[in-house]
């Protein structure tokens, strides 16, 4: 299984194979599945096929012309093959294919074209499949088609997979089973060997479903076994107990909270206080809605590790936010968080801010808090990461969403401990269950539902640009609106301006646009070009700022700090304000070219607003058609504020690599058949089987296959996806 392909299907097969598809051994392409399966004189993906694609086709000729082109010297072949229902045409410039004739079916490979309306296919690279052909067998009944790249086809892929499987006797022989023998007969699974066979080479579509079954849970059990490792060593390594200390920093905290927990905040806190109590270092995920309080739990949380005398950081991941946690937990605590300053409580601690943009001085200042242990709150962003950054005692870190960092700096941080410190990752983006077992595994997993009491709520609605151009005047005039009563906005847009390398600023949730090629769209709208038209048009006369990350920190700390202030009604910004931005008084958003973000990506933006006692408008200005998939895909975020149904709906309208991040799709992870939307039970069930092997006296040494497959996932980088949501 681990023979380099080069030994076996030749040099320039398998370089190809390396470079572009990235696969190295035997066991890499027995691995890689057909991504669907054709059958002679069955309807295929004909019309299925969009401009723009590249996509293999099974299908019959139907008829052949040559003719001397018009304009230009040479003849021009024109091929019509059909799949049962739909047509499309090959077309060959000077080249004419003697075996291209009619009646004849053949695999056909190329990026979809257009002309005159019609779909088209130029200069395919094309397998035809003749009685006289050796692979018939392969076409007999149905036909695997696999992810293929330009030099290396879907039909060069099965005859190197016919090499691997030709000897079927002796195949079988060759494969070690690294699932036990228990587990495959508790659930009814095939042997390993019997379902590479059968997912290449099957004769029925139940015959696909039995294999992919039992390869799914390769993928779950291997998956799951690493994430149970994790949780196992972390439950082993020596930590140090913070526990709860009356009369101290965590009792003001309360006494200082304008506003009374929510019964689901307090619920999380007393759990949070009951792990960190422990000598065993907590490891523990907190997500939650938009606005249901994650920060004031994590604070709480800090505040009991101060008392104890630790410390605690922040990792926040922009210099916006970070500074707004600064600015928001200093407000808080007054007197409490300023210990050794003139007006400060010597009972309290000192909240200290460290980002890459302080000026020398302040950063020594800020270095030395924190290595002296003077400061017991360290709020900062990527710089909390780098050498020279020592603390006295770290007790706690916070992780503030979780998906804008990656395994090594999570755990550059917690190596900053004497001690492995407690460790609570936090995100604002809602995770279905089976994202939860599969991504973040290896935590436990509390949940915030309730919104704070006296939140004002926020409605959603679609302005469709194009379709009804007045809608858009009525935005600006209920932007208006709002101003006159007192409120601010938000108009967000996906690009900054006439910048160079100007590109979609953090505009990386949205899926795959499902309505036409990206080249015929215009290009996204921009911060600087809506503020001036903002500033001349239909908001003239309003006190207008623009916030973007090309700024430089301190004129983005300016611009915050201005409309916090209500200096400024009306903030025109990329999603720099995506998450963490707390300003009560906003009460609208506009977002400019809503479907150029995805799902949970407007969930966020949308949380910006209604923060305060007052009801909340987003309004969700798009040029896709209603009808559209991004339309409908705009109309549901508008139905509803369940970040949770969102979150799953995210899953379904997107490709599960981008929900997981490219690093965590394809052959790092692993993961090519399992389907965290379909496969939940699945996913359940291998999570149980993980837990209950390692908890046995032996683990996995009585099933050395097992443990070589997990090896494999861990030993190197591959294993980075598993903390990246």
């Amino acid at each position: 299984m681990q023979t380099p392909l080069a030994r076996v299907l030749g040099p320039k097969t398998a370089t190809s194979m390396s470079e572009q598809l990235g696969l190295e051994t035997v066991r890499d392409l027995l691995r890689h599945y057909p991504r669907r399966y054709a059958r002679r004189g069955e309807q295929a993906d004909l019309a299925d096929v969009q401009v723009g694609d590249r996509v293999t086709v099974l299908a019959q000729v139907r008829s052949v012309t040559t003719r001397p082109m018009r304009n230009r010297r040479g003849s021009l072949t024109e091929v019509v093959v059909g799949d049962g229902s739909s047509r499309m045409k090959l077309v060959f410039f000077n080249h004419r294919h003697a075996q291209l004739k009619p009646d004849a079916w053949g695999m056909f490979a190329g990026t979809v074209g257009e002309w005159r309306g019609e779909k088209q296919f130029a200069h395919p690279d094309m397998h035809l499949l003749d009685s006289a052909d050796d692979d018939t067998d392969w076409a007999r009944a149905l036909v695997p088609i696999y992810p293929a790249s330009k030099d290396v086809s879907s039909w060069v892929i099965q005859k190197s997979l016919k090499l691997l499987l030709g000897a079927t006797g002796g195949f079988g022989e060759l494969v070690d089973d690294p699932l036990p023998e228990e587990i495959r007969a508790r659930h009814g699974l095939l042997p390993l060997a019997a379902a590479l066979l059968d997912i290449h080479r099957p004769t029925t579509m139940e015959d696909v479903e039995r294999a992919a079954s039992r390869l799914k849970w390769d993928e779950a059990l291997v998956l799951q076994l690493t994430l149970a490792a994790r949780r196992r060593a972390a439950a082993l390594e020596p930590g140090i107990a913070r526990p709860r200390r009356a009369g101290g920093l965590l009792d003001a905290v309360d006494a200082a909270l304008p506003f009374a927990l929510t019964e689901g905040q307090r619920e999380v806190g007393e759990e949070l206080a009951a792990e960190l109590d422990r000598d065993q270092p907590m490891h523990r995920l907190l997500q939650g809605e938009v606005g249901s309080g994650k920060t004031v739990v994590a604070l709480r949380a800090m505040a009991q590790v101060v008392d104890a005398g630790g410390q605690a950081a922040l990792l926040a991941p922009t210099e916006v936010l970070a500074a707004q946690h600064a600015r928001g937990i200093r407000q808080l605590l007054g007197p409490l968080g300023r210990a050794g300053e003139l007006d400060g409580d010597p009972a309290g601690t000192r909240v200290t801010l460290l980002t890459g943009s302080l000026k020398a001085a302040a950063k020594r200042q800020a270095l030395a808090e924190v290595a002296d242990g003077s400061a017991g709150i360290v709020i900062g962003t990527h710089a909390l990461l780098q050498q020279g950054v020592d603390f006295a005692d770290l007790g706690l870190v916070v992780v503030d969403e979780q998906h804008r960092f990656g395994v090594e700096q999570r755990d550059a941080l917690r190596a900053k401990g004497t001690r492995p410190p407690h460790v609570l990752v936090m995100t604002a983006t809602p995770i279905p269950r089976t994202v939860a077992m599969t991504v973040y595994g290896d935590l436990e997993t509390s949940t915030l539902r309730q919104l704070p009491s006296g939140r004002g709520g926020v409605s959603s609605s679609v302005v469709p640009a194009v379709e009804k151009p007045g809608w858009v005047d009525r935005a600006w005039a209920r932007l208006r609106e709002e101003v006159a009563a007192g409120r601010q906005a938000y108009v967000v847009c996906p690009r900054i301006g006439d910048l160079p390398g100007d590109e979609p600023e953090d505009a990386d949730g949205a899926p795959p646009e499902e309505d036409g090629p990206r080249s015929d769209r215009r290009p996204p709208l921009a911060v600087l070009d809506v503020a001036e038209l903002l500033r001349s048009g239909p908001l003239a006369g309003l006190r207008l700022d623009v916030l973007h990350g090309r700024m430089t920190p301190e004129e983005k700390d300016a611009a915050m700090r201005a409309f916090a202030a209500g200096e400024t009604e009306v903030l025109v910004a990329t999603t720099v304000v995506e998450v963490g931005v707390d300003v009560p008084n906003a009460t609208v958003m506009v977002v400019m070219d809503a479907d150029r973000f995805g799902v949970s990506q407007l969930h966020q933006l949308r949380g910006r607003v209604a923060r305060g006692k007052h009801a909340g408008l987003c309004l969700l200005v798009t040029d896709a058609p209603t009808s559209s998939p991004t339309g409908q895909r705009l109309a549901a975020v508008a139905a509803t504020s369940d970040g949770f149904e969102l979150a799953r709906l995210d899953l379904e309208t997107r490709r599960e690599g981008d929900v997981l991040g490219a690093a965590q799709s394809g052959t790092r992870s692993g993961i090519r058949l399992l389907s965290l939307l379909e496969d939940e039970e699945l996913i359940a069930t291998a999570r149980a089987e993980a837990t209950a092997l390692l908890a046995t006296d032996r683990g996995l040494a009585d099933h050395p296959g097992l443990a070589a497959e997990v090896a494999a996932l861990a030993s190197d980088d591959r294993a980075d996806w598993l903390e990246k949501a």
